[in-house]
């Protein structure tokens, strides 16, 4: 079980709304959904891959051969990517879009306001799901990795036509002036974050594992 792939980190969240208050909850969404411009504090968050509320009804819970459940309430599910640590986001959006906050939680039962942050972790921490199973198809890289290398890939393959077509006198401009362009986007990634003790500890365990694995198959190949 984690929650965290390499530098980027999988949150959901599952919260009870009472039924006779979801139609306010949908109607929240609809008026967001109409004017964007509100969530501006959210949008300009560079951290974040990826968020989305979700309502589930009652009667919209999947049957798995379980067969129908008395389910009493509606809920809501949240689910976000990003980029740090949990309270590193958790942060982020408390400052970002306090009152955003409140609106999207608006229904859910014992909803504390993202104001002060201390309730609003609590809050969040406790209707969390945990992880089974995240997969990041670019696990040391950052939101801002990623966009720097494209940048950096572009020019490249502006340089690559020049090349092709001009003298060296040409291309030693183009060239000097690309390099201006991406000179921020050539640092380093650098490595993740270290989200939790547990997090380091469960990494060291499994580089050990790995290693040992790795030996006994070097052991096994090089018997006759």
């Amino acid at each position: 079980m984690s929650n965290i792939a390499g530098k980027a980190y999988a949150m959901n969240v599952l919260t009870p709304m009472r039924p006779w208050r979801t139609w306010i909850q949908t109607l929240i969404f609809m008026v967001a959904r109409a004017g964007p411009a509100q969530l501006s504090g959210l949008l300009g968050l560079k951290l974040i891959h990826f968020a989305r509320w979700v309502i589930i009804r009652r009667d919209q819970w999947p049957d798995l051969g379980q067969g129908k459940q008395a389910i009493q309430n509606d809920y809501m599910l949240f689910l976000s990517n990003f980029n740090g640590t949990w309270d590193q986001y958790i942060d982020a959006f408390a400052d970002g879009i306090p009152s955003g906050l409140d609106m999207f939680w608006y229904a859910s039962t014992k909803y504390p306001h993202s104001i002060p942050i201390s309730s609003f972790k609590d809050y969040i921490g406790a209707n969390q799901i945990h992880t089974n199973y995240y997969y990041n198809a670019t696990p040391g890289a950052a939101q801002r990795d990623i966009k720097a290398a494209l940048r950096v890939r572009n020019e490249v393959l502006k340089l690559a036509r020049i090349h092709g077509s001009s003298d060296p006198k040409t291309f030693a401009l183009a060239y000097r002036g690309a390099l201006v362009k991406v000179a921020n986007s050539l640092a380093s990634p650098g490595f993740a974050p270290i989200a939790s003790v547990a997090t380091r500890k469960a990494d060291k365990a499994r580089n050990e594992f790995i290693d040992m694995l790795e030996k006994k198959r070097g052991a096994a190949d090089a018997k006759p």
